[in-house]
């Protein structure tokens, strides 16, 4: 018999290698054909997702407190080891929209957000579900949750490494950095410590999983493709000069509306482990249609996404199967 312990490790190593193909791999990027770059991003991603399922459920937080910490996530990714919220040259993102306080506008309010959803809280959502008799305890011990700290943090600093070769020469400010480092101590804190545990839950009437799976997918379609210049576009949505405000207000408008009735609905005793695999399929899906249109190089990869998605398809089904 497997003991709690050993499944414990299991569902950790899951989560660790899910998130990545779940935050990139299933947008395309990278193609399937260049997959083996999971392999670098492993450590960085899968640790990290890890370490902040570790650090909420030992402190008894709840979703709210994932998504802060997927946001302070982020930042580590995009802001210290990519530096590609503040780089004038890293993938072209500076011409997007207009540069705020030295930040790459447009990239910044897509990818963080992006990174608190599809890099953390869906990885851990899904584990939850494949592993629903550990959901609302730690899978690691105290020496677990210390190496996926330093295995975190070396990835991080792999990572900076890789960068070298994709931007050379850019040194993110000093002053840049600093800010970087104390909002992402501000947004564990806050976490952590402030964020209330999640209230018990009240009967009440929620949509149903295909509503919710197919709200899920508008809002997340809706939110990449107001953001991220596609089919040719410069700018966010078609958009040019000071036109370009207009999606990054769109898309941000979304993602409260979206937050805001996400929080109701759960907050009740009527949402289910239905609902919850709805709302990742769902969001999963469209963020892979997205890819299909808008990262693929050329037919061969787009090609290639679709097929993977329609076995992410496929696997979602088998798991609706067994969830109650």
């Amino acid at each position: 018999m497997v003991t709690s312990r050993a499944r414990g490790r299991w569902a950790a190593l899951l989560l660790a290698g899910l998130t990545p193909v779940v935050a990139e791999l299933t947008l395309g990027n990278p193609p399937l054909r260049q997959a083996w770059l999971l392999l670098l991003w492993t450590p960085i991603y899968g640790a990290g997702t890890v370490l902040i399922r570790e650090l909420v459920r030992r402190t008894g937080r709840g979703w709210p407190a994932i998504l802060l910490l997927g946001a302070a996530y982020g930042i580590v990714e995009e802001g210290l080891a990519l530096q590609a919220l503040t780089s004038p040259t890293i993938y072209g993102v500076a011409g997007w929209a207009p540069r705020i306080l030295g930040l790459n506008s447009a990239y910044t309010e897509l990818n963080i957000p992006y990174h608190a959803v599809f890099s953390v809280a869906l990885p851990i959502l899904l584990v939850d579900l494949i592993v629903p008799e550990l959901r609302h305890r730690p899978y690691l011990g105290r020496t677990g949750l210390v190496v996926a700290g330093v295995v975190f943090v070396l990835g991080a600093v792999l990572l900076r490494w890789t960068t070298s070769f994709i931007d050379p020469g850019y040194q993110a400010p000093p002053a840049a950095l600093a800010a970087f480092v104390l909002v992402i101590a501000v947004l564990a804190v806050l976490a952590l410590r402030f964020v209330p545990r999640p209230p018990a839950a009240a009967p009440r009437t929620v949509p149903t999983p295909p509503v919710v799976a197919c709200l899920a997918g508008v809002v997340a379609f809706g939110y990449l493709a107001l953001l991220f210049p596609f089919g040719g576009a410069r700018h966010p949505a078609f958009t040019e000069g000071g036109w370009v405000v207009v999606p990054m207000v769109a898309a941000a408008l979304l993602a409260v509306v979206a937050g805001v009735l996400l929080r109701r609905w759960t907050a009740h005793g009527g949402w289910g482990d239905r609902h919850s695999l709805a709302l990742a399929g769902g969001a999963l899906v469209a963020h892979t249609v997205f890819g299909v249109i808008a990262n693929g190089e050329n037919v061969t990869d787009r090609v290639s996404l679709a097929v993977l998605g329609l076995v992410m398809i496929g696997l979602l089904a088998l798991l609706a199967r067994r969830t109650r």
